[in-house]
């Protein structure tokens, strides 16, 4: 099993989710977490974002897994705060050995619809927050004499999404940061790899506007949305991802079984960069879908 004792692991957007499932198997394999969450919702996202009630359950949960945890209201998109939250954690806990940048949202519109401020707050979120988080715990992890990073891209790294041009043009960003980080820090033995989820099942994908993407047309369901995710993957069964999913492969880059990889960009999308498209008959619990 993934050792993970004595090591920090920094989480960010880890109130719900993704970030929440990182932090629980990071917290599992024996770290210590430092949690933060901006616990507010942002305008630009058109559905509710985690709360500190949320975050709070989070570090409960670590707790109940007997570790230690930090958690703090933090927008990635303030490197002031960043840096507080940083060097309250290694005055706590002494030091950061992983990083997970993690925190994001999703939105749609036609490119030439997007607002500047929709544009801006998207971009700020999810590359610029990421650079900043990256930017605020490297200096810590240099003086440690190495760690592991890992940052929270997209399928839309690498493919275009119809209607969320602001959302691909971050998630490929991310994968240049990703690569660019992993080779400066390398003399530092400081990895950077990214993991590149499909269609998870949380809270940013579970709202109307998902609903009607995944049926194709206004006035889509829940089960709209539960449905098409089978067209997503070329494995059978395989719909909304859980977040379980993604945090195997967070984890496994964290640690020192991945120890010779950086610089990589790792799909946990269940073969959906291998379809030619979307999958027109996808096989579901045992029978083929008409």
């Amino acid at each position: 099993m993934t050792d993970l004792r004595g090591k920090v692991a920094f989480v960010t957007g880890a109130a719900r989710g993704q970030g929440r499932s990182h932090a629980l198997a990071l917290a599992g394999a024996g770290a210590d977490i430092v949690a933060v969450d901006i616990c507010q919702d942002i305008d630009a996202a058109p559905y509710p974002l985690g709360t500190k009630e949320d975050l709070e359950e989070t570090a409960n949960q670590v707790r109940a897994l007997g570790r230690r945890i930090i958690t703090s209201a933090t927008d990635t998109r303030s490197s002031e705060q960043l840096d507080s939250v940083v060097a309250q954690s290694v005055s706590e806990f002494g030091t950061i050995d992983i990083t997970v940048a993690n925190a994001g949202i999703w939105a749609l519109g036609n490119l030439w619809e997007l607002t500047d401020d929709q544009w801006n707050t998207v971009l700020d979120t999810n590359l610029s927050g990421v650079w900043r988080t990256v930017k605020s715990v490297v200096p810590t992890m240099i003086k440690g004499g190495g760690g592991a990073i890992v940052l929270t891209s997209s399928v839309n790294g690498y493919e275009a999404g119809g209607g969320m041009t602001h959302y691909v043009a971050a998630k490929h960003g991310v994968l240049g940061l990703m690569r660019n980080a992993a080779l400066e820090l390398g003399r530092y033995n400081i990895r950077c790899n990214a993991v590149c989820p499909g269609i998870v099942d949380t809270a940013m994908n579970d709202w109307q506007g998902s609903y009607d993407m995944m049926a194709g047309r206004p006035g889509g369901t829940p089960e709209d949305r539960r449905n098409g995710a089978y067209n997503w993957s070329a494995l059978s069964d395989r719909g909304l991802l859980p977040s379980t999913s993604i945090s195997k492969a967070v984890l496994w880059l964290a640690s020192d079984d991945s120890s010779d990889v950086t610089g990589v960009a790792l799909p946990v999308d269940g073969g959906h960069s291998v379809l030619p498209g979307t999958n027109p008959d996808p096989v579901i619990t045992g029978r083929v879908s008409s």
